[in-house]
């Protein structure tokens, strides 16, 4: 147990000191954005409670797909289907950052090369 947050206490670390990095900073903030907007469209368009809204959006991006929740209307779909394309995109690049930051992801020789070059 006592493994478990001291992972959770690096994740938020992680996340804390990758603020001062202006692309770590946008990648968060656009992945926030389509969690957001996907939680925003699934209450709206197929009237979903906020939470299984957010809680189908998370489970989407994240290739969980339990089943439990799937859109129905026509719109829902076609949303969906783009939504998977650039949300698991936009995640993985995120998941990927994150890794590098923390330590559990050594760096791509492209960025020791810049650090050289500096």
């Amino acid at each position: 147990m006592p493994a478990f947050f001291i992972l959770i206490y690096r994740f938020f670390r992680t996340i804390w000191h990758g603020m001062q990095d202006r692309d770590f900073r946008a990648l968060l903030y656009w992945v926030l954005g389509i969690i957001g907007m996907g939680t925003w469209f699934y209450s709206k368009v197929e009237g979903w409670r906020v939470l299984d809204s957010l809680y189908f959006t998370v489970i989407t991006l994240t290739t969980v797909g339990y089943g439990d929740f799937s859109p129905k209307t026509d719109a829902g779909k076609i949303f969906t289907m783009v939504y998977i394309f650039v949300g698991i995109g936009l995640l993985s690049g995120f998941i990927f950052l994150l890794g590098e930051r923390s330590g559990f992801i050594k760096p791509s020789a492209r960025q020791n090369e810049e650090k050289e070059e500096r």
